[in-house]
């Protein structure tokens, strides 16, 4: 195998977690590593979080977090509307790391409306949100593939035949029966999304496809865990047959 794939869940200004959590992956120079969007909002340090990811070798999804701000800070006059949307769903939290710090979002803006929605990878489909599956991907938008919830979530079947699709977006414990730091499973999709921001859980995901390992950190006492996939997964739907090895092994490596 000639480098890992790595996939890291929503961040949310956690920067000090991350740290943490690529100190316990330890990619290599070759290893790729992917975040699945929502790096700010909520945790105490997004301003820094941004400008690491910016200039580090990897690369990121655009998740619906960085479009509210995008959109609060898109033109010379704020739209109150979309700076309210923003602080309200925690957009404060990041304007405040920037105060703290001094930097100014306007040096991430045009990176952040660089960002792509999604990341094909061949076997792997990377997107925030999902799709909608009752349309193409050329039909949708980042309004879907950002936003999107119950209609992804509830697929009888999967949208690609044979890729699997890893979101974020949808802090995973909100699923019945499934507990905090456990990641879940559907019709050909993987949610990753373990709630680092949030008090009941404190938990950021890092996924090792190659190795089908979930590297852990928890952002508010430090703890670092590191578990088999198929200990840590919850199906999501436990009458939909599933086949034993559902997760694509990696014949390819793209990207």
């Amino acid at each position: 195998m000639e480098y890992r794939r790595i996939v890291i869940g929503d961040v949310h200004g956690h920067y000090d977690g991350l740290m943490l959590l690529l100190e316990a992956l330890a990619p290599s120079s070759k290893d790729r590593v992917y975040f699945l969007g929502d790096l700010i909002d909520r945790g105490p340090k997004s301003a820094q979080v941004l400008d690491f990811v910016q200039h580090s070798p990897y690369q990121t999804l655009l998740g619906n977090h960085e479009q509210l701000m995008l959109e609060a800070l898109s033109g010379r006059h704020p739209d109150m509307r979309a700076w309210q949307c923003w602080l309200y769903s925690g957009g404060d939290a990041t304007v405040a790391s920037y105060r703290d710090t001094g930097m100014m979002p306007y040096k991430h803006l045009d990176w952040l409306r660089s960002l792509p929605t999604y990341i094909d990878l061949g076997d792997i489909w990377l997107v925030h949100a999902g799709v909608h599956p009752a349309m193409s991907i050329s039909e949708q938008s980042s309004e879907q593939l950002c936003w999107i919830r119950k209609e992804f979530h509830t697929i009888s079947k999967p949208y690609f035949p044979n890729k699997l699709i890893i979101t974020g977006h949808t802090i995973t414990f909100t699923f019945e029966g499934v507990r905090p730091g456990e990641l879940v499973r559907g019709q050909g999709w993987l949610d990753i999304d373990t709630g680092a921001y949030h008090p009941k859980s404190g938990w950021l995901t890092g996924f090792d496809l190659s190795y089908r390992r979930v590297y852990q950190v928890n952002v508010f006492n430090s703890q670092v865990r590191i578990l088999p996939l198929d200990e840590v997964v919850r199906q999501l739907y436990p009458q939909i047959a599933l086949p034993k090895n559902w997760l694509f092994p990696v014949v390819q490596q793209q990207g």
